[in-house]
C-alpha cells in the first residue's frame, strides 16, 4: 500500500470530528508531501532539525504540532515553527513559550501532556496535579490551553491502554466542567498506530498516526 493508499483508508474510517495526525518522525519531506497530497492536514513533528526541513518542503497549508519533548533552550525556535505545541507539562515550559510567543506578538495553542500511566521516565504532568498546572498556566497571555494530550504506556495489545486513556478523558471532562478563563477543553490528542481505535472509542478528538501512513520506520 503506498501512503496515498493508507491515508485515504484511514480518513475513510476515522469518525467525523476526529482529527488524524501524520507523526512524521524520521520520515523524508518527500514521504511527508505524499500523505499531505492525499488529504492530511496536521503534522506532528518530534524533533525540530526535521521540523525547520520539513515545513520549507511542505510549504503552508498544513497545521505543525509539536508531538516531542521540548528543550526550554529550543523554545525560542519551535514557537517560530510550530501552530501547536502539544506536550507542555510544566509551568517552566509554558513560561518560557509565553515569552518566547510575547517576543514574536503570537498566542500559542497548547496541550497539557498528562502522564496517564504515572511513569518515572515519561514526560507530562499526573492526573492530580493536572488541575493546579492549567490553572497557573490560564494566567499566561500567550498561551491559550486547548485540551490534553498522553502518550500513555506502549503495550503490545491495544486494549490494554483503554485504562489510561479513560483516566485522560476524566481529566478532560473535570476541567471541561471548570470552565477557567483562558481553558478550553477542546482537544483530546490521544492514541497512535496501534491504539487509535481504543483511543477514539474512548474520546479521543486528534489521534497520532505514523506507521500506518508511512509504513515501518527508516532510521536515519
Amino acid at each position: 500500500m503506498s501512503i496515498k493508499d493508507n491515508v485515504r483508508a484511514l480518513l475513510e474510517e476515522i469518525p467525523a470530528g476526529v482529527k488524524l495526525l501524520a507523526a512524521a518522525k524520521s520520515r523524508t519531506p518527500q514521504e511527508i508531501i505524499e500523505a499531505v497530497d492525499a488529504g492530511i492536514h496536521l503534522i506532528g513533528e518530534n524533533y525540530l532539525q526535521d521540523a525547520e526541513a520539513a515545513c520549507e518542503a511542505v510549504g503552508s497549508g498544513v497545521e505543525w504540532h509539536f508531538i516531542g519533548h521540548l528543550q526550554r533552550n529550543k523554545v525560542a525556535k519551535a514557537v517560530r515553527l510550530f501552530d501547536m505545541i502539544e506536550t507542555v507539562d510544566s509551568l517552566e515550559l509554558a513560561a518560557e513559550i509565553d515569552r518566547r510567543c510575547a517576543q514574536i506578538d503570537k498566542v500559542m495553542p497548547v496541550l497539557i501532556e498528562i502522564n496517564s500511566g504515572r511513569e518515572q521516565q515519561k514526560a507530562g504532568v499526573v492526573p492530580e496535579q493536572a488541575e493546579a498546572l492549567i490553572r497557573n498556566i490560564a494566567g499566561l497571555k500567550n498561551i491559550t490551553i486547548k485540551g490534553l494530550m498522553t502518550m500513555g504506556p506502549l503495550f503490545g495489545d491495544p486494549e490494554e491502554s483503554r485504562p489510561y486513556f479513560v483516566e485522560t478523558r476524566k481529566v478532560f471532562a473535570e476541567m471541561k466542567k471548570l470552565a477557567l478563563p483562558g481553558v478550553e477543553m477542546r482537544e483530546l490528542s490521544m492514541g497512535m498506530t496501534d491504539s487509535y481505535k481504543v483511543a477514539i472509542e474512548e474520546g479521543a478528538t486528534v489521534v497520532r498516526i505514523g506507521t500506518l501512513i508511512f509504513g515501518q520506520r527508516h532510521y536515519h
